[in-house]
């Protein structure tokens, strides 16, 4: 009996995640509500199944609905949401030094002769490109974002250097749909931003701009017991509810 490939057991976990609230947190960094993200994961395990041809001849050349465009919709979608002008120069950066890192792979690494290396391409592809989106990206959205496009720029790269050596070959972007490395890429990106994020806050005393709204209104809330009335908190001021995404 064949195993549950990794990429359908990640995305599997991930929606458990949001459908009980424990990734909230994660979502509202990157604008995207519970429902918007489960309706994406729905929609890219179905579309994983969708392959559509582009072009024929000795370079076949074929796009996944799972694996690359519903993963290049979020992307536009979450570029358009960024909050700075910087984060999106930031997020372009970090896609173009993931899509660098993930062609250059296959120079220094025996990973395309899969028998002899340590562990399955498409996965050490994806935990590559999601690394390095988050050391150049930072924040949660400009992560996903270069994580993602990491994975789809290497196999541009790959796509010109068949059809500049007039090589004949097949490109399949996205071609492995819920299980590519395209979708694990910006997961992983996204999870290394998040544990990084929240390890930090932890040394530096917890977070204190991330509680709910109605949460940190009480937290930011004093009751005086003598005229049985509320006050706001010295602490409570225009900033109290500013967000670091």
């Amino acid at each position: 009996m064949s195993s549950m490939p990794i990429g359908m057991i990640t995305l599997i976990i991930v929606a458990v995640l949001i459908y009980f609230g424990i990734a909230q947190r994660i979502l509202d960094r990157m604008r995207l509500t519970d429902k918007q993200a489960l309706a994406y994961i729905v929609l890219t395990i179905v579309g994983s199944f969708i392959t559509l041809p582009i072009m024929g001849g000795p370079v076949e050349v074929s796009v996944n609905l799972g694996g690359a465009i519903l993963p290049l919709l979020l992307v536009a979608y979450l570029f358009y949401r960024a909050g700075t002008l910087t984060e999106r120069i930031r997020a372009v950066v970090a896609s173009l030094l993931a899509g660098a890192v993930v062609a250059i792979i296959p120079r220094i690494t025996p990973i395309q002769e899969p028998s002899g290396f340590f562990m399955d391409p498409t996965y050490f592809y994806a935990i590559v490109s999601g690394l390095v989106a988050y050391l150049a990206g930072r924040s949660r959205r400009s992560a996903f974002i270069a994580g993602t496009m990491g994975i789809i720029i290497g196999d541009f790269v790959h796509l010109f250097q068949l059809l500049n050596g007039r090589i004949p070959g097949r490109v399949d972007i996205g071609g492995a749909g819920a299980f590519d490395a395209t979708v694990i890429a910006g997961i992983v990106a996204v999870m290394i931003a998040e544990l990084v994020g929240e390890t930090r806050e932890r040394i530096q005393g917890g977070p204190s701009h991330h509680h709910p709204a109605g949460l940190e209104k009480g937290l930011n809330t004093k009751f005086d017991l003598n005229t049985k009335r509320t006050e706001p908190s010295a602490e409570e001021g225009p900033e109290a509810g500013e967000r670091h995404e």
